[in-house]
């Protein structure tokens, strides 16, 4: 499509997800938000939700129909929670949409798997079938030919990116059975719906482990990194809550198969990541900080060997509302459109 003006629609657009979606895209030079959805807020201008979008646009949110919004729309945004996702991607592809979901609803490859994790049987698996999980940094030609994209979860992507140099095939280094990874988040990623463990009393001055071993998000690691490893792998994932509104940062510990000091682990780390335009390896000694990724679609990485355990220490962060859904969907719409693949999303993170 190159230049051209791609019309879009968010559907679920009253979330942090859809808010920080239409807040890209309104920035972008080659798309034009054509229509949003809210089931609870139709009929509502977006602005009314989102105060800070105030005179960007005078959209105004929609029921979801999706014969209606297709007429509008090359290509939709599902900012759904997951299950409700299902039938929305159908029905829009049915109707020749692509489709970025950011649900988990077409993350899992195996149908069986996703009943097991979601409790909840997928209606679709042949389309299923046809969709690509939408990590640029590994599956780039897959997504540019896709027309549905499975967006990937927050705490994936910080786990995969920091470990996908260490267990890739043919260049792996890591014990594939001894993979810890320890992941922290800040509140929006439980989404905007109120829930009492993020009620502001209940958050503030805390810190909680959760869902030890059964977080949803682990079949979609072990997935992924068993594909870059060509074995399948297991890891021992802990997320915690913490009292801060947006970011993630992931600690991962892995026994390393070679001796490696840290000059020689982070040239690898250099070099694999070399040609992307979202992954910074941060200088030898240096560890990441959340608030330099705050707002950005960045990513970055630092890495230490650690001789007296064998162990590569790998601290990965990310904003989990851009790199971490909205701005990875975004990239990856990019990709499936042939426009430039940073379009739009370029923008330093804040500071302070």
């Amino acid at each position: 499509m190159g230049k051209e003006t791609l019309q879009v629609a968010i559907v679920g657009s009253s979330g942090y997800t859809g808010g920080e979606l239409l807040r890209i895209l309104l920035n972008h030079p080659n798309v034009t938000v054509s229509a949003i959805t809210s089931e609870r807020s139709a009929g509502q201008p977006i602005t009314a939700i989102f105060p800070h979008l105030a005179s960007l646009t005078r959209l105004i949110c929609e029921p979801l129909d999706p014969a209606v919004i297709a007429k509008k729309a090359d290509l939709v945004f599902l900012a759904l929670p997951h299950v409700t996702a299902q039938d929305a991607a159908n029905k829009f592809r049915a109707l020749g949409t692509k489709v970025v979901d950011l649900s988990a609803d077409y993350r899992l490859a195996d149908p069986a798997v996703y009943a097991q994790w979601y409790e909840h049987s997928h209606q679709y698996p042949e389309l299923l079938k046809q969709a690509v999980y939408g990590l640029p940094e590994l599956r780039r030609e897959q997504i540019k030919k896709a027309s549905l994209i499975a967006n990937p979860g927050c705490y994936p992507t910080s786990a995969i990116l920091g470990l996908a140099p260490l267990i890739k095939q043919g260049m792996g280094i890591a014990d594939l059975t001894s993979i810890i990874i320890d992941s922290k988040s800040g509140v929006s990623g439980a989404g905007r719906s109120p829930a009492l463990a993020y009620h502001y009393p209940e958050a503030n001055e805390g810190l909680m482990a959760y869902k030890i071993g059964t977080h949803r998000h682990t079949p979609e690691i072990e997935q992924e990194l068993s594909a870059l490893a060509g074995h399948p792998v297991t890891v021992s994932f802990t997320p915690h809550l913490i009292p801060m509104n947006r970011g993630i940062l992931t600690t991962i510990y892995a026994r390393l198969t070679e001796n490696l000091d840290t000059t020689t682990l982070h040239g690898r780390y250099s070099d694999f990541y070399k040609h992307e335009p979202f992954v910074r390896i941060l200088p030898a000694g240096q560890l990441p900080n959340v608030r330099n990724v705050r707002g950005s679609n960045f990513c970055d990485i630092g890495v230490t060997a650690d001789p007296r355990t064998g162990r590569a220490v790998v601290v990965s962060v990310i904003d989990n509302l851009v790199k971490g859904a909205a701005g990875q969907a975004v990239q990856n719409m990019n990709l499936m459109m042939a426009f430039e693949e940073t379009t739009g999303l370029t923008s330093a993170g804040l500071f302070p």
